[in-house]
């Protein structure tokens, strides 16, 4: 084990203490070296812990290293406790480094010395300095002490298969909830719903933590309605959720608009937190404007009594995903003069309020402002958003050189702007090297087929629609439908291409095919009533006379 961690090391040119002792702590040296002088006249007592705690605080980390080098009478407590003040400061690499020195220094570690530094190799994402920290516990006997075992569930539910987590979870002496919530949260990540809510259910002294490690995996698989219904169960159990609940239910809510149900979780917010905190307002900003309450939105976020870097991102990306990109951009003016630095997220929210209003030049503009000026805030996706508004503007030619001179090979993303650009303006021979390109890299892509019929299909050449569409039946692909909700009287009803399932599908497809009728001026209205027709066939699908009794 020493070999692995110490090679892990050695490329390191960090770890040099006498080239780079001075350099990085040159500002705090002579408090440091006082410190040192009582330490050793004092010698190993209570003094480590704040001694450490100031050359961590202060970054002065590589006196922290010769203290641990020159003072020989360490012991287990001393040492651990500098390897936690380390970890706390999120100097992971410097925590296994010591931990290193402190089997080398004949040093027995205990079950929190295992537990913070394989956390530490969890922080690093490193599964194999995290196996060997396994195998050192198993060696001395702590592998089913409750705090090791926990880290071992932990280090192999984020980092290997959840088999060897549940392996670490049944060697584990009396689990207790921190190693529920662990095992629970690898069931979540690997989709295993059913196993994760057996294990909830049965689990011992569910607490909000737990509570919340169920809604929030729940909401980030994407079953935002379960999160929600998570929450509110929670509610009724009679437990008080935390500034941590919150933002994960108002965000499941969002998810699917629930506008009434996410009013209420704010409401409740502010019953049981009284002060909302950055977090919970940032989330509920978000909230407003995915169900496209703009007012309720920039009523939060005036509210903030502090507002951070997310917080106009929320509200920049807010404007900008609700088509009021000029507002977007003033937003983000006023960021740059009373706000936080602009990151990654903020330009990518700025190119999206221009990709919105055709803002073509604005946008080259931002753009290559962060491309002379931060080079390193440039993202993939900024180059993405780029291609997408050159092709929606019809810009093809500039939309096509910018892709070839890309720093890195385009991905399916990049061609699926230019193809979407392609099918807004019927460039039926670019969409189709753009179709190309995109069958190429994935050639089970539906999206790319079913976009380029619709760009044939608008510029009227129905046989390569046919074409394109016999192809698709010839490789088994189909496409998936399209789903809207929208909640009334905080019920949420969810709706799918040409869906028959809704108990007022006939009130329904009646308006609907009212207004069409209505609105017969132009051939175009004329093909979307003969294509709706036949698509949901009346004749066959509504009894004769229920048209003309439901009400219009």
């Amino acid at each position: 084990m020493k070999s692995r961690i110490c090679q892990l090391f050695q490329s390191q040119p960090m770890f040099n203490p006498k080239k780079q002792a001075h350099i990085l702590a040159y500002s705090h040296l002579t408090e440091t070296q006082k410190a040192r002088g009582r330490i050793l006249k004092l010698g190993i007592s209570a003094a480590e812990s704040s001694v450490v705690g100031y050359n961590c605080e202060s970054k002065a980390f590589w006196d922290a290293y010769q203290v641990f080098d020159e003072v020989s009478e360490w012991d287990v407590v001393s040492a651990s406790a500098m390897i936690s003040r380390f970890a706390r400061c999120q100097r992971h690499m410097e925590t296994v480094y010591l931990f290193l020195r402190m089997l080398m220094l004949n040093i027995r570690p205990n079950e929190f010395t295992f537990g913070t530094v394989i956390n530490s190799s969890i922080s690093l994402s490193d599964l194999n300095s995290g196996k060997q920290l396994h195998g050192c516990a198993t060696k001395l006997g702590l592998q089913s002490n409750v705090f090791v075992g926990s880290a071992i569930l932990d280090l192999y539910a984020k980092l290997s298969s959840i088999e060897e987590a549940q392996r670490a979870f049944e060697d584990t002496h009396e689990p207790n909830v921190v190693s529920y919530t662990s095992l629970i949260c690898g069931y979540l990540k690997k989709e295993r719903f059913d196993d994760a809510r057996w294990i909830f259910q049965a689990m011992p002294g569910r607490n909000v933590v737990s509570w919340n490690a169920m809604i929030a995996g729940y909401s980030q698989m994407g079953h935002n309605e379960d999160a929600v219904n998570l929450f509110i169960h929670m509610l009724r159990e009679g437990l008080v959720p935390n500034q941590s609940t919150f933002p994960c239910a108002i965000s499941a809510a969002a998810n699917i608009a629930a506008l009434g149900m996410g009013r209420s979780f704010h409401a409740c917010a502010i019953k049981f937190l009284g002060n909302l905190g950055v977090f919970v307002s940032n989330s509920l900003v978000s909230f407003y404007s995915k169900c496209g309450s703009m007012e309720d939105c920039l009523l939060v976020f005036n509210k903030l009594p502090e507002r951070n870097v997310v917080s106009w991102n929320s509200l920049i990306c807010s404007y900008a995903q609700n088509g009021r990109g000029k507002e977007a951009l003033d937003f983000f003016q006023k960021m740059q003069s009373l706000g936080p630095q602009p990151n990654s997220v903020t330009l990518l929210g700025v190119l999206l309020a221009c990709n919105h209003v055709g803002l073509i030049e604005e946008g080259y503009s931002y753009f290559n402002q962060a491309r002379l000026k931060n080079p390193s805030m440039l993202r993939p996706e900024h180059y993405a958003c780029m291609v997408d508004l050159l092709s929606r503007s019809g810009n093809f030619h500039e939309a096509e050189r910018f892709i070839c001179d890309l720093p890195f090979d385009p991905g399916i993303g990049f061609w699926k702007a230019l193809l979407g650009g392609c099918q807004i303006h019927s460039n039926m021979e670019l969409g189709e090297l753009a179709a190309r390109k995109i069958l190429a890299l994935d050639p089970g892509d539906v999206s790319s087929f079913v976009m380029l019929s619709n760009a044939h299909s608008a510029a009227g050449r129905w046989h390569s629609v046919s074409m394109i569409r016999q192809e698709m039946r010839e490789k088994g692909m189909k496409r998936v439908p399209g789903c809207s909700w929208i909640e009334i009287k905080n019920k949420v009803h969810v709706f799918v291409t040409a869906d028959r399932r809704h108990s007022e599908r006939v009130e329904i497809y009646t308006i609907l095919r009212s207004f069409l009728e209505h609105v017969t001026e132009n051939q175009v209205s004329k093909s979307l009533i003969e294509s709706y027709t036949q698509l949901y066939d009346y004749n066959s699908f509504f009894p004769k006379g229920i048209i003309q009794e439901a009400p219009v």
